[in-house]
């Protein structure tokens, strides 16, 4: 499930669970444009310096890097991404026919694995504690502390029920945050309704002059004026509206043990070695989050039009596998799988989960990537947690049947958010760290990218802060073609700005500070002019 922007986080005069749109904390101003690629001497922002390490580049020349995209499908008719798009060069658009014989038929710009071939699409799915207590409820719901188990149904037994207990605090908030919520909003429908106005429209001198007909209606319109100090009516409405859906849609899909959407793929699920299912319609219902990743990582740069990419020669490869809820391992594994045959140099994984049902298929996948020399990049994750305690599938650690670590896939990087101000709330408060379980930090607060319609949005989360370092690696793989997804791994790590500059952390005690490298493997941020430096030194082609 991508978590960008459904935190927890603001609170309406104590009425409302905290809801969480990408943490507007730290939103109190705005940075420049384009900030995430500026350079911090230069611009007095923390970006990653890519502009100055186009600069060092000149001259130098590049050749193509297909990168893709896992998450939730890419609007691959948008104005700033048509142009840079991974087209199959073996297929035949639109005969119905698998051409190139990979087993994926019209795959012209990559897969959908979240579909069926009569076109039908999976929207929605459930978050995968609830449906492992789907799988384990109807052995274990009965079972006493005092029921004979053997030691594996112990441990099932044991894990079942930290299950329920995360399961029902989940529920109890989803139920009162949609009644709540959709409440709020129904009192707000009525209000714009009697006003005649749209809500780009409304000042606070309209709600002062209402005349209102109820105690709710007082409280909704004092809940608004107290947002109105901080933004506009429309972007409150916005946010309400999307708080709105957000628990409605964990209480009806994602939190719902009866619903399962498996069912419209049509595949056989428990059988993780089945890879031919799906379709080629890579866009899906809900684009935004895929096409925002992909604009990061490579929106056409200097065209004069919206945002610039950081990477100047990709070709993004969509493959959908992340739906409106937690995304499964073998729909990951076969992404994975997928990236890699067709070309795949860099992937990015933009989702995450705190649950996970056959980490063994996606390891595999994981392993056979490392084979090909194809470098993965992995969102920490947005629940503000220590990574090396509250785990986040997928991993770069491999386990073994009892979850003990047994190795490390060393083609692995994982991403945590950093902000553009160097002080203590440098990391984005929503980010997860970790000293030995995420590698590096990289932009992830308000950055604008591309979203469907070819429109613009500003987003927020670690699933922001992964692609700026897929591009990267994928700069460093296109002007650097002779070094490795390992030796890009080492570059990018070996070359972060660390700052003498302590930050926020949440942790069981409480909040404290700490510096980069005590929540982190490379102790800091992630800078394209300083891997350039470093791949020149690695490579025999230099200049």
């Amino acid at each position: 499930m991508h978590k960008t922007n459904k935190l927890l986080c603001y609170l309406a005069f104590g009425i409302l669970p905290t809801l969480g749109f990408a943490q507007e904390k730290q939103d109190k101003d705005a940075p420049p444009a384009n900030w995430y690629n500026l350079d911090f001497q230069k611009d007095g922002v923390m970006g990653i310096s890519t502009e100055k390490a186009y600069e060092l580049l000149k001259g130098r020349k590049s050749t193509p890097v297909v990168v893709a995209v896992l998450d939730s499908g890419v609007d691959i008719k948008h104005e700033d991404l048509k142009d840079v798009l991974w087209t199959n060069p073996k297929e035949i658009p639109g005969n119905g026919k698998d051409d190139d014989g990979n087993g994926y038929i019209d795959d012209i710009h990559g897969w959908n694995f979240l579909g069926n071939a009569n076109g039908e699409n999976v929207v929605y799915d459930n978050l995968e504690v609830t449906r492992l207590i789907r799988l384990y409820e109807p052995k274990y719901i009965s079972v006493l502390p005092t029921t004979p188990l053997s030691e594996k149904e112990r441990r099932e037994f044991v894990a079942y029920q930290k299950m329920i207990t995360e399961y029902t605090s989940k529920m109890d908030e989803a139920q009162f945050g949609k009644l709540n919520y959709v409440r709020l909003k129904e009192e707000f429908d009525s209000i714009l309704k009697g006003l005649n106005k749209e809500p780009k429209d409304i000042t606070k001198a309209d709600l002062d002059n209402l005349q209102t007909t109820s105690d709710r209606q007082k409280m909704a319109i004092r809940i608004a004026k107290k947002e109105m100090d901080k933004t506009s009516f429309e972007k409150f409405y916005e946010d309400l509206k999307e708080g709105a859906t957000y628990f409605a849609d964990q209480v009806d899909y994602h939190l719902n043990k009866e619903y399962d959407s498996r069912k419209i793929i049509g595949d056989n699920y428990d059988d993780a070695t089945e890879r031919n299912y799906g379709n080629s319609q890579v866009t899906g219902p809900d684009a935004e989050h895929g096409t925002h990743v992909a604009g990061i990582i490579g929106a056409k740069r200097n065209n004069k039009v919206g945002v610039n990419g950081v990477a100047d020669n990709i070709q993004i490869m969509t493959v959908r596998n992340v739906p409106n809820g937690d995304e499964r391992d073998k729909d990951v594994a076969n992404a994975i799988r997928y990236a890699v045959d067709n070309g795949a140099r860099v992937i990015n994984m933009s989702f995450g989960k705190g649950y996970v049902y056959n980490k063994k298929t996606v390891d595999e996948a994981i392993k056979y990537a490392a084979t090909k020399d194809v470098l993965l990049v992995h969102a920490a994750g947005n629940d503000s947690k220590d990574n090396d305690i509250v785990k986040n599938y997928p991993m770069k650690y491999y386990t073994d049947s009892l979850d003990a670590v047994v190795g490390e896939a060393k083609n692995w990087i994982t991403v945590g958010a950093t902000g553009w101000k160097v002080d203590g709330d440098l990391l984005a408060e929503f980010s997860n760290y970790g000293y030995r379980s995420v590698d590096v930090f990289a932009p992830g607060v308000k950055i604008n990218s591309t979203v469907p319609g070819s429109k613009y949005k500003d987003q927020q989360g670690t699933s922001m802060a992964s692609p700026v370092v897929a591009g990267l690696a994928a700069l460093i793989r296109s002007y650097y073609p002779e070094l490795s997804a390992e030796q890009v791994k080492d570059v990018i790590l070996k070359s972060v700005t660390k700052v003498d500059q302590k930050v926020k952390i949440k942790s069981e005690t409480g909040s404290k500070r700490v510096y980069l490298d005590e929540i982190s493997v490379s102790g800091g941020i992630v800078n394209a002019y300083k891997a350039v430096v470093e791949a020149n030194k690695l490579s025999p082609k230099k200049k």
